[in-house]
């Protein structure tokens, strides 16, 4: 998964940083790097559940929380990839880098809460059901995306500046806003009645967000970027196989609110 993004990253720098036809102009006059971490909290969620057994079911407006686990940052700072983070690369379209096309990574963490009551409808084992459970791994089922709910995206982006220093030769703050859509590439933990399997990745559904913040510039190209984002999930084929039952699968749509943080760098052609 990793390695997939690390090559995309490779091929779209090699391609973009070529020049136009004419010599005056560049396709793109220079690029950011960011890496940084998040937190979400999401709206309640019906959830269909197609089994390979036959049997399908729906549990409605299902509580979820994030798995922050944001003390790996300090206690196992090697396994950056651990707590719930975003990284970002875009390309400026102008000389003044006001504007740019960014392709938008985050690993958020997605876990539909244990011990809750919901509403099921629909088909377990082979009877109709229509009345409330408890979630609970050991007797009937427990449903996380949490190796990633993972919404890979295209953004455009605009930049403006807010304040400059006092010799006016650089940017201190701006005001960035982005808008975007793109598809989902979770990695589903799935247990049923105390079967478990954490899924493979796989392209499960799309997703549109807004997002809007500050950079400040602490130096000419390094930057803090503080945003608030927020936007709709769309999963229409998630894995939830188990160990001894393949072919399950699950389908929801859920909006989100994100708090994110990520340093910068950027650089000119």
């Amino acid at each position: 998964m990793k390695r997939l993004f690390f090559t995309l990253t490779l091929f779209i720098c090699c391609t973009y940083s070529l020049k136009a036809q004419d010599e005056k102009k560049h396709l793109f006059y220079g690029m950011y790097l960011q890496w940084g971490y998040n937190a979400e909290c999401y709206t309640h969620s019906n959830i269909f559940f197609k089994m390979s057994n036959g049997d399908n079911f729906t549990l409605h407006h299902a509580k979820a929380h994030d798995q922050g686990d944001y003390s790996d940052i300090y206690r196992h700072p090697e396994e950056v990839s651990i707590p719930q983070y975003n990284y970002r690369f875009g390309f400026y379209l102008d000389k003044n880098f006001t504007k740019a096309i960014e392709i938008n990574f985050d690993h958020a963490k997605y876990v539909v809460t244990d011990g809750q009551t919901v509403h099921v409808t629909g088909t377990i084992d082979k009877q109709q059901v229509d009345g409330d459970s408890v979630l609970n791994a050991q007797t009937f089922l427990h449903f996380e995306h949490t190796d990633g709910a993972n919404w890979l995206h295209i953004n455009y982006v605009g930049q403006n500046t807010l304040f400059q220093t006092r010799s006016k030769s650089r940017d201190l703050l701006t005001l960035i806003y982005k808008g975007g859509a793109g598809i989902n590439i979770p990695r589903t933990d799935f247990t049923w009645k105390g079967d478990r399997l954490n899924n493979n990745f796989h392209v499960a559904g799309y997703n549109i967000s807004v997002e809007a913040g500050v950079r400040f510039y602490m130096l000419k190209n390094f930057f803090l970027e503080t945003t608030g984002k927020t936007g709709y999930v769309r999963y229409v084929d998630a894995l939830a196989n188990t160990s001894t039952a393949k072919g399950n699968r699950a389908s929801q749509g859920l909006g989100y609110l994100e708090a994110i943080a990520t340093l910068g760098y950027q650089f000119k052609f």
